[in-house]
């Protein structure tokens, strides 16, 4: 094994964990926080509501099925959210340098390497993820020797704007028409609406889609506070004046919701896991959802004409929103959600339905 440099993350609050480097080398900042998933480090790297973030994913061993073979269906990459890294650091417990998987083309390490985004190993994960669920999300700092670098707080920045598309994209030649308003998009939920007869126009978190010629509008995923998102959800509050279908996911919930006339709060450490479970309020059934989001919607200041669609059972946050009686619904955690579970995909069926119910 070559040579491996020492490097240090540093929390806000002067606490220091000493790792191992198996990325690029170089000092970077921003919000570290953790996420809950044995499998899907692929897919989590590449999803760009993890822009500004350090990411501790808390199962212990990450690496050990390699990076996916970059293969393209429908004009996507089949295996990434993204066309490229977006976190800004990778925190890990125990690096598997002898990767094994029929797909894997490099190992994780090559791949930090190639996209120049920092890892470390060798870290106590569990204590680390003790102290941000006692604390909080916090403000992080991965440091080489002599390259200190000051903290960086990515939510007080236009996150959306750094992941949007930057041209207008179309995908699929389906019946239904569906304009995708791109806020860092994850690609399956393009796939997921691929499969349901659409054509997507993906278009920039600020396009102005509300008087787009369309059968319905979505609003996609993203990073950062709703609030900066002020195009967007003037755009929204402008076509929730109409008919026409809309669905949201997750930052798009809470864009929605802002837009309808409601308020969103910064989590205490947010949701980024594949196990949240969440109900219907007024229904004993559970499913089990994909989340990463750091903000959440306040259902108190819901307008008379909205309501909770579903509520996360742990904390009892919301969890997605509906009108009582036009076609827009939001949720807030991934029904497309790649690399699972699919328990919730079901709700792109319920859009396509509205959009069908829309255009008789």
């Amino acid at each position: 094994m070559q040579h491996l440099k020492k490097a240090k993350l540093v929390l806000e609050d002067g606490t220091v964990f000493e790792g191992t480097s198996f990325g690029y080398e170089k000092s970077v900042s921003g919000e570290v926080v953790f996420y809950t998933a044995m499998t899907g480090y692929p897919e989590s790297l590449t999803d760009p509501s993890y822009k500004g973030q350090i990411l501790v994913p808390t199962y212990p061993l990450i690496g050990n099925y390699g990076v996916p073979v970059k293969t393209e269906e429908n004009g996507l990459p089949k295996f990434f959210e993204s066309d490229k890294i977006h976190c800004t650091g990778l925190i890990i417990s125990d690096y598997s340098f002898a990767y094994s998987h029929w797909n894997a083309e490099k190992s994780l390490g090559e791949w930090l390497k190639e996209e120049q985004v920092p890892g470390l190993f060798g870290i106590d994960t569990r204590a680390l993820t003790k102290k941000l669920r006692e604390h909080g999300s916090m403000l992080g700092k991965i440091v080489f020797s002599g390259e200190d670098i000051d903290f960086y707080d990515p939510n007080k920045e236009n996150l959306v704007a750094q992941v949007s598309t930057k041209e207008t994209k179309e995908y699929g030649t389906g019946k239904y028409k569906v304009v995708l308003v791109d806020c860092g998009v994850k690609y399956n939920i393009i796939r997921c609406l691929l499969k349901r007869d659409t054509t997507v126009k993906r278009v920039a978190w600020d396009y102005d889609f509300s008087n787009e010629d369309c059968d319905g509008i979505f609003l996609s995923n993203g990073p950062g506070d709703p609030a900066l998102c002020k195009a967007t959800i003037e755009n929204v509050r402008k076509s929730l004046k109409k008919n026409i279908p809309i669905m949201g996911i997750c930052l798009g919930n809470q864009i929605m919701a802002r837009a309808a006339g409601a308020e969103t709060y910064k989590l205490k450490y947010g949701h980024r896991s594949h196990n949240q479970p969440v109900m219907t309020p007024g229904n004993a059934r559970c499913y089990i959802t994909s989340q990463n989001h750091g903000f959440a919607i306040n259902d108190a200041t819901l307008p008379e004409d909205w309501q909770p669609l579903f509520v996360n059972v742990n904390d009892g946050t919301n969890e997605g929103i509906r009108h009582k009686t036009k076609p827009f619904f939001s949720a807030q955690f991934h029904p497309e959600a790649s690399s699972g579970p699919l328990d919730t995909e079901f709700l792109f069926d319920k859009f396509i339905e509205n959009i069908k119910d829309s255009t008789k």
